[in-house]
């Protein structure tokens, strides 16, 4: 961003995809979490007990899960344990124009500026969410910001690991491996737990490093399915 932005409300999200961007993944539930800065910094001074007992009190959710239409690789089968059987079974319809009102109306009601926070998300969760949007005709707005937290941590961290995957990070602050890995909640909770972390850097880091959606392009071309 061209200039520091102070970012008040900080949305962590992952997603559950098909496949890897080699092909062409198409989203298969996606999570939000939405924070406000205030919440953030009192987090940071109490006391807990486990790692869950940071968590703060108060935080808007909203899981979707969707039909992606579109074969699941086995290994993301096996990885997520979502399939094609299960979601259709469970009725679940493809990204239609109600899942995205709900993402942007659950967006819309949160204190602006807003940061969306995804690790290793300039490299697959915003590129792939902004594919998705633009597939329907939807979008974000774009000065909304976009914050990656693997280069960020990489630079906050230096030298203390040697993998910056988002597990590896959770064990490195905690000590133990993240539950739930793998769904889009569980890897959520993970990521805001790491950034809680480090809240205070990463908040600042994010003022001056993060990029907007308006910069965000799509994962691959919308051409053709």
């Amino acid at each position: 961003m061209a200039s520091p932005k102070d970012f008040q409300t900080f949305v962590f999200l992952d997603i559950e995809t098909t496949g890897l961007p080699k092909d062409r993944p198409r989203m298969a539930e996606l999570c939000l979490f939405a924070v406000h800065r205030r919440s953030l910094q009192r987090s940071l001074l109490r006391g807990a007990v486990t790692p869950s007992d940071q968590l703060p009190r108060v935080i808007d959710k909203l899981t979707l899960c969707i039909d992606p239409q579109k074969p699941f690789t086995p290994t993301a089968e096996e990885i997520t344990g979502l399939s094609n059987q299960n979601l259709e079974e469970n009725c679940k319809p493809d990204l239609n124009g109600a899942a995205v009102e709900a993402v942007q109306g659950f967006l819309g009601r949160q204190t602006g500026p807003i940061c969306l926070v995804a690790h290793n998300g300039l490299g697959y969760d915003f590129p792939l969410l902004c594919a998705e949007f633009q597939r329907v005709g939807a979008s974000l707005p774009p000065d909304t910001g976009c914050l990656d937290t693997l280069p960020a941590l990489r630079e906050l961290v230096k030298g203390a690991i040697g993998n910056y995957q988002l597990g590896r990070l959770y064990l490195y602050f905690y000590g133990q491996e993240p539950l739930r890995a793998h769904s889009a909640e569980g890897d959520v909770i993970t990521l805001l737990l790491v950034f809680l972390a480090k809240a205070t850097e990463l908040m600042e880091w994010a003022s001056l490093n993060a990029r907007s959606w308006g910069e965000i392009q799509p994962m691959y071309s919308l051409s053709r399915n």
